[in-house]
């Protein structure tokens, strides 16, 4: 089951470099300058982003402990 653990460890990486990215996003958004309705459309999209990149890592962190569990 080492396969598992390393297939989660992959996808936890993958989803923490995800809200890594939300977070410079963000950032970046918040520093533009933006009109209000400019800036919520931008982080409506980092939202979803962020969900996504959370479901990754969870979905990665789930199959590390199933495989060390299984092993």
């Amino acid at each position: 089951m080492t396969w598992l653990v390393w297939t989660g460890t992959i996808l936890a990486l993958i989803g923490l470099c995800g809200v890594i990215l939300c977070i410079v996003l963000a950032v970046r958004a918040k520093r533009a300058g933006l009109d209000d309705a400019e800036l919520r459309a931008r982080l409506q999209r980092v939202v979803v982003l962020n969900m996504g990149a959370l479901l990754v890592s969870a979905l990665g962190l789930m199959a590390v402990v199933m495989g060390v569990i299984l092993a």
